[in-house]
This record gives C-alpha cells, structure tokens and sequence, in this order.
C-alpha cells in the first residue's frame, strides 16, 4: 500500500527545530554528499531516522526525507512555499536562472507552457522513427562478442538524438563543435561544483577551461537561435523543439534569446545524460538476467513496448540517476515532528525511497512486473520528481528508451562483460554505473520471438 494523505501546514508554535544531523564541519560534509553521498545517505538514516539535517555548499542548511508522507506533503504543497528553482541553485551557473528547472512561481508556470506541446503525445510519435534510425546506425558499430562500456554507447546515442530533436539539424561544421563541447560539458567532477560558485576559480586551471567551454556553447547557440529568427516563419515551421519554442507566446510575448538559451541548454543536458544512464542500467541488468532478457526479447520482437517500458522503469527505481530532489521553503513549515525554518532546502531521496520495503516489495530485486500491475503512488517512484514539476520530457525518455532498447534486443543477446554486478559512482549531479556498464553483445540468431541463441 502507498502512504497516508498528507497536507501542507505552515508551522505552529510549540513545534520542534530541525531534526539532528552529524556534526561535520559543512566543507566536509559537502565533500562527502558530493562524492559518496549516496553511501552515506543510508547511514545518517540509520542513525537519525527518516529527517536528517545536513549543512552543504552552497546551499546552507539541508533537511533530507525519506519518508513518503512527508514527501507527499512538499511535492503536492504550494509552489509559492516549495520553491524548487532555488532549490536546484547549484546548477544556476550552467543552465541559467530563466532556465525551466531555476524558475519558480509564476515564471516557473509560463516556462512549463511554453515547453509543454513540444512533449505533447503527437509530438512524441513523430520521432519514434529517428529514434529507431539513430539506434540502428550506432548498433551496426558495436563490437560482436567483445566487451563493451553500454554507458558511453547510450550516451553517444542520446546525445545524438536530443540534438536532432532540439535543433532539428542532422549534420555540420556546427552540430560536430555541439557534439564535442556538450560531450566535454557534462563530464562535470565534484571539484567543479567549487567553481560554479567561487568566481576567483574560474580564472585558473580546469575552471577556466570549463568557463571557456560554457561559453563557446553558449555563442554556438545564440548563433543557431539567431539564423531561425533571420529567416522568420520559415525558421519558425519546424518540429524540432527551437521551432516550435520560435513559433510560440502568451499573453507576455514570445522568449527572448537569453530565454530560449536557458531552455534549450537544459534540454540538452536533461535529456541526454539521464536517459543514456537508464539505459545502461537496463543493459546491465538484462545481460545479469538470462529469463527477464528472454522475456524482454520477446517483447521487443513483438512490438510489447509496455514491457520494454517497465523494465527501464524499474532500472530507475533500482538505479535512480538522480539521488534527490530539491525544494527551498519560503516560510516556516511543519513537516512531521519538525518546524522546519524558511531558507531551508528539504530534499527527498529518491534512492532511499525506491528501496524501502515499505513502499516496494523485495525492493533490492529487479522485477520489472511491478510495473505491470499498475503505477506506485507518485511519492514512492520519483525518477522524473513529482507535483508541479514533474519532468516534461519523462514521456520521451520512456518512449526513446523503449524504442532503444527494442533495436537492441531484436539484434543481440547480451551477456555481462567482466565478474561482478557494477554499483554506482557519483558523476557531477548524476549516478552513473561504476565501471560503464559493461556488456558483451552476441548477434542474435533464432526464432521472431526472442527464443534466441548465439
């Protein structure tokens, strides 16, 4: 059963402070979150309980939840009091504050509905087939029967895809320097995040050379927005996202180009990285798993994409790419036995979630048949957040990996390729598989319907 209702309360007095916490100087305990965090999560719960304090850079005090009731309560309360733009601060200086994922309230709500018909169900049917042509292109580049990092694979294919689907382009001199600044964009360390918010870094060493990437993307695509605008209706009548975003306004007009910047910057790094980690658990755990591969390539030989779908499903509920969730409370709040001040950011941990019995039987199995029966509750299955801000592309990335992953099983059997099941390592704000998810990938030969041998 999922959790009981829960509502906001502003705070009343009489009520608790924040919930304990270690007593780590912030510099290490912002080392440790940004590195381990994700080993480290479940040790403070076991200590403090489901509401554990923490004091990060740059975010000040921090208040992690792994209970979903109280997660229910931040997730459905008011946009006004959980402002998740300031809660997603950190990556401010990449995305930029106009970006979808920075903006609250009522920038928050315009940003979403200008954003929203790019991602409509007609919209996503339309690019199944290049998902399916940019699969196959790069299977006919994998090495048959030696073994193989399936992250960096996933990741040069969603890379791929998202550009097209984006700018609409399919080749040139500038989707190439695309290709290369956005690969060297996202290989992000935890040092990084230091000069993000230090400026003095960013004068100096792999923060100048960071800087100097940021911009030479960000000049590329004011170069790319501006020729659309140049050619008018002809540079506005596309598919991919930039046209309709050009042929799109409210009652406030249309973006502007620091706006369509921002956005399109966040859809290029949200849309690539994640989905390519969520496939790559998937291969990793198919390859693991003999009879759920079989089931899998059946399903991929006949067209059962509500299965192929529940397994990418259920690889981010074992495997959530992202650890937590944000929000900044704008005023005092009461969150079970809490009065949690204004100014503090209230995290819900995915991954303490998906693997708390409470909420998912035999939580550390992989069985994509959970997923069969039904949706958990929003609060308990949180890889695409929830209320609000649930994430705009979540219909693509299920559509693009089911389509993925149906290219693949029709053409190889997958085995694992090195001893050992892989664990996750903390990649910037991501948790990517530790050693790439290596597989060994055998032409497929049998039956149509996945009955296969090498």
């Amino acid at each position: 059963m999922g959790p009981g209702p829960a509502t906001y309360r502003t705070a009343r007095a009489g009520k608790g402070g924040l919930p304990p916490g270690p007593r780590l100087p912030r510099a290490a305990q912002t080392l440790l979150f940004r590195t381990v965090g994700h080993r480290l999560t479940p040790r403070l719960r076991g200590r403090y309980g489901d509401m554990v304090r923490l004091r990060l850079f740059p975010e000040g005090a921090v208040v992690q939840l792994t209970d979903a009731e109280h997660i229910r309560a931040v997730l459905n309360g008011p946009d006004t009091v959980y402002h998740g733009g300031e809660g997603n601060a950190i990556v401010e200086p990449v995305l930029g504050a106009r970006s979808v994922m920075l903006a609250d309230e009522l920038d928050h709500r315009r940003a979403r509905r200008l954003l929203t018909p790019a991602f409509r169900a007609a919209a996503l049917d339309g690019y199944r087939g290049m998902v399916a042509r940019l699969t196959a292109e790069e299977l006919d580049r994998w090495p048959a029967g030696v073994p193989f990092r399936a992250h960096d694979r996933m990741n040069r294919l969603t890379l791929e895809v998202v550009l097209r689907v984006v700018f609409g382009v399919t080749r040139g001199a500038r989707l190439d320097r695309l290709r290369t600044l956005l690969r060297a964009f996202v290989d992000v360390r935890p040092v990084d995040f230091l000069g993000w918010h230090l400026p003095a870094l960013q004068r100096v060493g792999r923060w100048r050379r960071k800087l100097a990437q940021q911009r030479e993307l960000d000049a590329l695509i004011h170069e790319v927005i501006r020729e659309r605008r140049d050619a008018g209706e002809a540079g506005a009548g596309g598919t991919d996202v930039l046209s309709r975003l050009l042929g799109s306004s409210d009652e406030d007009g249309g973006l502007s180009d620091a706006e369509l910047r921002d956005q399109l910057v966040s859809l290029l790094l949200a849309g690539h990285e994640t989905t390519a980690t969520a496939l790559a658990w998937s291969l990793h755990e198919l390859a693991w798993s003999a009879p759920l591969q079989a089931r899998a390539a059946r399903a991929a030989a006949t067209g059962d994409d509500a299965f192929l779908e529940a397994v990418v499903k259920e690889s981010l509920r074992l495997h959530p790419v992202i650890a937590e969730i944000a929000r900044r409370v704008t005023e005092d709040v009461e969150l079970g036995e809490y009065r949690i001040p204004a100014g503090t950011t209230v995290m819900p941990m995915i991954g303490q979630v998906h693997l708390d019995a409470r909420y998912h039987q035999a939580p550390r199995v992989f069985d994509p048949g959970r997923f069969l029966e039904g949706p958990p509750p929003r609060e308990t299955w949180l890889p695409f957040g929830g209320g609000a801000r649930y994430c705009l592309g979540a219909g693509f990335a299920l559509m693009e990996s089911a389509v993925v992953l149906r290219e693949v099983l029709t053409r190889f059997r997958l085995e694992p390729g090195r001893a050992g099941r892989e664990e996750e390592r903390a990649r910037h704000v991501v948790l990517v598989p530790g050693h790439g998810a290596v597989v060994r990938a055998l032409p497929r030969t049998g039956d149509p319907h996945g009955e296969a041998v090498s």
